[in-house]
């Protein structure tokens, strides 16, 4: 990525993030177009000149969205370098790349939205949150790159004995137990990672369950702490929840490096989840009218504005409920906001009348004020968050007491969790011996997100070379998942590829389809979205989401392998990777 830009509704630049060429290619520009002056080259660029070189391409796009409802969303330059726009919450986001940019910029909307909420000016006017989701960005960056479980967005287990993972499980459950007794700590999740891997989690009894991308999230939040060992950081974010589409859940997040490379997370809801929920819903239903009503189309307006009716009504009686300082007044005033807005909104549908609409656009900006004041006020708590950590401090030396003497050992097993080759009780098949060609396989259980696959030996002779195979194994899958095929079978000049995707029942019988629908462009993980969980919803309409199991299952074998051999082979493997999960795995349809 060369560029990421972040303009809000008036064209203001609140955020950006460049690298050392583009600057450079900017300045000249900018010189060359007199925007600045030869001895301003070696100053810190000014982010008016972003304003003025780039304000007339987010116009353009402003007006192609909303007056005409036919943006551009790709603009590609004479090399291989596009420039991305992606709208979100009437926030503009442009990234300049010469990789996927797709992709990329879907996960800086993700991680905006984690960060701010719908609220993303925070990143101009909060220093701490700008310099967090700069970290966040060049960690995802640098953990897509070297770790498989990130790269395919699911969850890595590290397999320890059973013996070490009652030991973890039992340390956190005994700290949640100290900790919940504060009002403040009552729904708490603890967790541990090891490098980029799951080594245990416990909850409270009254905490919601975390979703398997939440989880992804903290992982890569884990590698923007400090690397001083032991150092406690006070994170604030907004988990996106377990529903289909993400929410904006307000957490305080506690982070320690218990040992190196084995990190301790306390995770603490704040406020009320529904008030929470109820107003991101809100913010997207009112943002989805203030689009639709350009278009002057009746019904969409109609529709739009009793969604949004709708969701204040909502929020209004969960407000009520909701015990925080100087609440009442912004609530009071968001309702009489929104009866004026409502007249407004009547009077088109009722008249026609252009005036109406326009009056209405107006009052919407004032309207989205308020919901921001009380996004403020009920999403963001400094006193839990100070209060929450020091009671956290007191609960890690425990912890950390409890698990020093495997600390060494998970740093082993977070290098290597197991391989092909491996001949210890954890492993027992010996899959060079039970799969001959075998080079490489990544087995996900899209239900829950878990990734099975043998680790990297980034020491081993042609080790970068067998992971950018990797690599582009999963982007050539996906990239035909994308198109409607759900099993395919290749050859490169070395290698023999397949990928395998199916579902089945809650029962394990195999669930047949006829077709894949189109997801658009629309990319295979769980972080901006779940996919996986969208696919399920389309391939089988009439069943319920959490009935659908899913399972995608990538192997590599050596170039000599037949297609018959991959299938064969592939549905052993699939039947015997229960043995390192200790949970069976029925057996796969593939054909």
């Amino acid at each position: 990525m060369d560029c990421l830009m972040i303009f809000n509704h008036l064209n203001d630049l609140i955020f950006t993030k460049h690298n050392a060429i583009f600057e450079e290619h900017i300045k000249n520009l900018a010189l060359a177009q007199g925007l600045i002056l030869k001895e301003q080259l070696e100053e810190t660029l000014d982010s008016n000149v972003f304003i003025q070189l780039f304000s007339p391409i987010v116009s353009s796009h402003r007006i192609m969205h909303f007056q005409f409802g036919n943006s551009y969303t790709t603009i590609q330059f004479h090399t291989d370098f596009k420039l991305q726009f992606r709208e979100f919450m009437d926030y503009v986001f442009i990234v300049i790349s010469g990789e996927k940019v797709a992709y990329l910029i879907d996960m800086f909307v993700t991680f905006a939205r984690y960060l701010c909420g719908p609220e993303i000016y925070q990143l101009r006017t909060n220093n701490c949150k700008s310099t967090l989701y700069t970290r966040l960005i060049d960690q995802w960056l640098l953990l897509r790159n070297r770790d498989q479980a990130v790269f395919v967005e699911g969850l890595e287990q590290l397999i320890i004995n059973n013996d070490i993972s009652a030991t973890c499980l039992q340390s956190l459950k005994e700290s949640i137990a100290k900790l919940s007794v504060h009002p403040e700590c009552s729904k708490i999740h603890a967790l541990l990672f090891v490098d980029n891997k799951c080594l245990s989690l416990y909850s409270s009894t009254p905490a919601k369950e975390l979703a398997p991308a939440d989880i992804l999230f903290l992982i890569i939040l884990t590698h923007c702490v400090s690397e001083e060992s032991g150092h406690l950081e006070s994170f604030q974010v907004l988990l996106s929840g377990s529903d289909v589409e993400p929410k904006c859940l307000p957490h305080a997040v506690h982070v320690v490096e218990l040992f190196p490379q084995v990190f301790l997370v306390y995770l603490v809801e704040m406020g009320d989840p529904l008030v929470s929920a109820t107003l991101f819903e809100t913010f997207h239903h009112l943002h989805r009218l203030r689009f639709i009503q350009v278009q002057r189309e009746m019904a969409s307006i109609q529709m739009g504005y009793e969604n949004v009716d709708l969701s204040i009504r909502k929020l209004n009686g969960y407000l009520k409920k909701c015990k925080v300082k100087n609440l009442e007044s912004s609530q009071k005033q968001l309702i009489k906001k929104w009866d004026v807005l409502k007249g407004k909104y009547r009077e088109y549908l009722k008249t026609l009348s252009n005036e109406a609409l326009l009056r209405a656009e107006s009052l919407a900006m004032n309207l989205l004020d308020s919901l921001k004041e009380i996004h403020n006020l009920t999403a963001v708590d400094d006193s839990i968050l100070k209060c929450s950590a020091a009671h956290v401090l007191q609960a890690i030396p425990k912890v950390r007491q409890d698990l020093a003497d495997f600390n060494e050992y998970f740093l082993v097993k977070g290098i290597k969790n197991f391989s092909l080759g491996s001949e210890d009780s954890l492993t027992k098949h010996k899959y060079l011996e039970e799969f001959p060609g075998l080079v490489h396989f990544l087995y996900i259980d899209r239900n829950t997100h878990k990734v099975t696959t043998p680790s990297l030996d980034m020491q081993a002779e042609k080790a970068e070379f067998i992971q950018k195979k990797i690599w582009s194994m999963v982007t050539f899958a996906h990239s035909h998942l994308q198109e409607g095929h759900t099993a395919i079978i290749w050859k490169d000049t070395i290698f023999t590829y397949g990928y395998f995707l199916w579902f089945e029942d809650s029962s394990g019988d195999s669930l047949k389809f006829t077709l894949t629908p189109d997801l658009g462009s629309k990319i295979p993980g769980i972080l901006h979205e779940d996919y996986y969980m969208k696919l399920k919803t389309a391939m089988h309409p009439k069943l319920p989401a959490q009935k659908v199991r899913a399972y995608e299952l990538f192997v590599m074998y050596l170039g000599l392998v037949t297609a018959s051999s991959v299938l064969e082979q592939t549905r052993k493997l699939a039947s015997t990777i229960w043995e390192l999960k200790s949970l069976p795995t029925h057996v796969i349809n593939l054909i």
